[in-house]
C-alpha cells in the first residue's frame, strides 16, 4: 500500500498530475519524459504509462536506489542520480517534463527553471508542483506570526521537509517568462481545511518514517516506509472527500499549501 496518499497534500499534487498526464497525452504516448527529482519513485508507476521512455533522476543516492527496487518490473524506465541544476540530459531532448515539490529545495530555483528551459523540446510541457509562500494561516500559524516581525522561521509546518524558503507566484512567473514558458494552466492545491487537518504533524510523521526526511543527501538507511507498495488504500476515499470539501469551501481564496502550473516551452 501506498500510504503516503492517504494525507490531503500529498494526494492533491499525485491528483493533479495523474489529471494532467491523462488530458495532454492526447492519442499516443510522449515519446520521453524526464521526471527531475523523483525521490522514491512514487509518480514513476504513474508516469512510466504515458510515455515510451522515463528517465527518472533524483540527487539522493538512496532515493533513487529504493526507486529502482520498488519498480523494478517496469521496463521503460531509468534511472540515474543527477542535480537538478546541472542535469546530464541533452538539449532539446525531452518531450515531457515532470517535477514534484523540488524547486524549494535545490537553492538557486531560477537555475533549475533554465535547466528545464535547456533540456525541454520546442512546445515541451511541464507539470510542476512546489509548496507556495502564501500559504493558510491554518496550515502554519507560527511562521505566518513570526513573517511579521522577523525573517527567522521554525522548522515545521510550511518550513518542514528541509524547506528553507517557498516560492511566490510571481517570482516563479517571472522565472518561466524569462525562460521562454507560457504558463497554459494554473492551480491552487489545499486550503484552509487541509492546512488545519495537516497543522504540523505531517512533519513530524516525515521524519519517523523517511530516512531522508529533510531531502538532504546525508541521509542514507531507510526506515519504515511508507509506501510498501503501489496500491491504494481504501481509505483514500475518506481523503478523496476532504480534498473535495476543501475546494468547495475554499476553493475562491488565494491561499495555498501548494501551486501547481502547466508550462509550455515556446
Amino acid at each position: 500500500m501506498n500510504y503516503k496518499l492517504l494525507f490531503p497534500t500529498y494526494r492533491n499534487r499525485y491528483l493533479f498530475v495523474k489529471r494532467n498526464l491523462a488530458k495532454w497525452n492526447g492519442n499516443r504516448p510522449f515519446e520521453k519524459a524526464l521526471h527531475l527529482g523523483c525521490g522514491e519513485g512514487d509518480y514513476d508507476p504513474m508516469i512510466a504509462e504515458h510515455c515510451r521512455q522515463l528517465e527518472s533522476v533524483d540527487i539522493n543516492e538512496a532515493d533513487v536506489g529504493f526507486a529502482q527496487s520498488s519498480n523494478k518490473e517496469i521496463e521503460n524506465i531509468d534511472y540515474r542520480v543527477d542535480s537538478a541544476l546541472d542535469l546530464q540530459t541533452k538539449d532539446s531532448s525531452v518531450d515531457l517534463l515532470i517535477s514534484v515539490e523540488v524547486l524549494e529545495h535545490v537553492g538557486q530555483p531560477e537555475v533549475m527553471i533554465s535547466e528545464i528551459r535547456r533540456v525541454l523540446k520546442p512546445g515541451g510541457l511541464v507539470i510542476i508542483t512546489f509548496p507556495s509562500l502564501h500559504f493558510p494561516f491554518t496550515y502554519d500559524p507560527i511562521n505566518r506570526m513570526l513573517s511579521f516581525f522577523t525573517k527567522k522561521k521554525v522548522s515545521q509546518g510550511a518550513y518542514a521537509f528541509g524547506h528553507t524558503y517557498l516560492i511566490g507566484r510571481k517570482e516563479f512567473l517571472r522565472w518561466a517568462d524569462q525562460n521562454e514558458l507560457e504558463i497554459v494552466e494554473e492551480h491552487r492545491l489545499s486550503s484552509y481545511l487541509i492546512g488545519l487537518l495537516e497543522i504540523y504533524w505531517t512533519g513530524i510523521i516525515q521524519r519517523i518514517f523517511k530516512a531522508n526526511s529533510t531531502n538532504h543527501t546525508d541521509e542514507k538507511k531507510k526506515k519504515t516506509v511508507l509506501r510498501p507498495s503501489n496500491k491504494e488504500p481504501w481509505l483514500v476515499k475518506v481523503t478523496d472527500l476532504i480534498i473535495w470539501l476543501d475546494k468547495l469551501l475554499f476553493g475562491w481564496t488565494k491561499q495555498s499549501v501548494g501551486q501547481g502550473f502547466i508550462l509550455r516551452k515556446r
